[in-house]
């Protein structure tokens, strides 16, 4: 009987699971091209790479999480079938969208504090300051594109998005490698990273007019009331998807932060372990989007769920969506364990960044699974707009045992010697991923079960989930 009711949520968590994890992993090839390209230019501008991809990806992570939380309110109004009250949430994410946009291209046009963090070369420093002078041109366009990601994944509509995200991917290749390498037929001198930089910044542009044409002229999309002119903001939707949004944000930015300053304090070992922490760091990423893609289709059905009062399909979907990505993760980590060496192979043919890459990838087994359950447990929680525990998770994780930890053994005194430098960042960030992942699932088995037990009371279960998700 439970597995037949397993088989049936993977069935319907797999429809909208594949087109995101294309579309992710569309995205997240952005940053696999340009790792590819830049470290055939040199050095110094794969450091820059890494350091400037780093503060890019907190600053755009953090304030995508925000905007995110436009997915768990729509898919509660789509379950319900109130679909012009799912199509408002849209515009006023756009709004939340470009009003993130100005503090986030403050922070990447002023790189200091992360300069002076990361304790980059001048030479290092210069490109990157270039290179996040670039990507600014690209935030305000990916953060409005997040908006509509996350509400057509929220009404089952994660096809469209995928074929953008295709599209960008197409142009991005041989756009980054003109930029990157030169064209000398046209005059075009090599920009290294700041190509990549901008060549993210024009495929932005293009997969936004996509999505604007899509809302338009898509006979889907006007079901929702959202032709034609953007809604003005509205001061109590926007109060809404904030107070969800935000501690979202947090708990992203905690994380990806996390990273971030692991890879700061890791470029202050050289030029040579920050280039094997990026392609390591790379591939890591590469592999999480099979469970991202879990999490959010597991969110989006589960949001439906809540939306339409069915709660007991709701916990069982979401519970199912842990326990598959955490099996499909296990069996990706060990295959990539396994294959690491002609892996890194085709990151770089220099052996001292392949040496420094590899010891590395010794953790990555334990280090995927314990990301994917931490993952798509939080997701699940944001579809019943648990998000302030969370945040408190992932700070005592992230941050008291991955960065704390990881700078102890790193740099001085706390472990082994073999765990000196990179390593001991690496060995406690995965100890980091698996205190996350036991937490947020805890946490999560906790909440349904104790749901579970005030359903079977009459008039005690919740009929709407609160401001903290869950009533007590």
């Amino acid at each position: 009987m439970r597995r037949a009711a397993w088989r049936a949520s993977a069935r319907r968590i797999a429809p909208l699971a594949w087109p995101v994890f294309v579309g992710q992993v569309a995205v997240l090839a952005f940053g696999t091209i340009d790792t590819l390209l830049v470290a055939r230019a040199g050095t110094l501008d794969l450091a820059a790479l890494a350091i400037g991809g780093a503060v890019y990806g907190t600053v755009f992570v953090g304030l995508m999480g925000i905007v995110a939380a436009v997915g768990p309110i729509a898919g509660q109004h789509y379950g319900a079938g109130r679909l012009h009250a799912c199509g408002a949430q849209l515009h006023q994410a756009m709004w939340l969208a470009l009003a993130c946009s100005v503090p986030g291209c403050a922070v990447l046009l002023y790189p200091e504090p992360f300069l002076a963090l990361s304790h980059a070369q001048p030479d290092v420093a210069g490109r990157v300051r270039s290179y996040l002078g670039g990507l600014a041109f690209a935030l305000p366009c990916a953060l409005l594109f997040t908006a509509f990601r996350g509400f057509s994944t929220a009404v089952s509509r994660p096809r469209v998005v995928m074929a953008l995200q295709l599209g960008g991917l197409a142009l991005k290749l041989p756009l980054s490698a003109a930029l990157v390498f030169g064209v000398d037929a046209i005059g075009l001198p090599p920009l290294g990273a700041v190509g990549c930089a901008l060549g993210t910044a024009a495929c932005m542009a293009m997969q936004l007019a996509g999505a604007w044409v899509l809302m338009q002229r898509d006979p889907f999309y006007e079901r929702f009331g959202i032709r034609g002119r953007v809604a003005r903001p509205d001061a109590a939707a926007l109060r809404a998807q904030l107070r969800l949004g935000i501690p979202m944000g947090g708990s992203i930015l905690i994380e990806v932060a996390g990273f971030t300053f692991m890879a700061f304090f890791i470029a202050r070992l050289g030029a040579t372990p920050v280039a094997g922490h990026q392609i390591a760091i790379n591939l890591v990423s590469m592999m999480f989007m099979m469970p991202l893609a879990i999490a959010q289709a597991s969110s989006a059905l589960v949001a439906q769920r809540i939306g339409a009062d069915d709660r007991d399909d709701a916990r069982r979907l979401g519970w199912h969506g842990v326990e598959l990505g955490t099996a499909l993760a296990a069996a990706m980590g060990l295959a990539v364990l396994a294959l690491r060496t002609p892996i890194v192979g085709l990151y770089t043919a220099d052996p001292a960044i392949a040496a420094a890459a590899l010891p590395l990838l010794a953790w990555l087994a334990v280090f995927h699974v314990a990301d994917a359950a931490q993952t798509i447990a939080a997701f699940v929680l944001r579809a019943w707009r648990v998000a302030v525990v969370p945040v408190v998770i992932y700070a005592v994780a992230i941050w008291g045992v991955g960065i704390a930890g990881g700078y102890a053994l790193a740099f001085g005194d706390a472990g082994p010697a073999s765990l000196r430098g990179a390593q001991g960042f690496w060995a406690a960030a995965t100890a980091g991923l698996v205190v996350a992942g036991g937490g947020m699932c805890g946490f999560l088995g906790w909440m349904l079960k104790r749901q579970t037990v005030a359903a079977a009371i009459p008039g005690h279960e919740a009929s709407g989930a609160g401001a903290d998700g869950f009533s007590p």
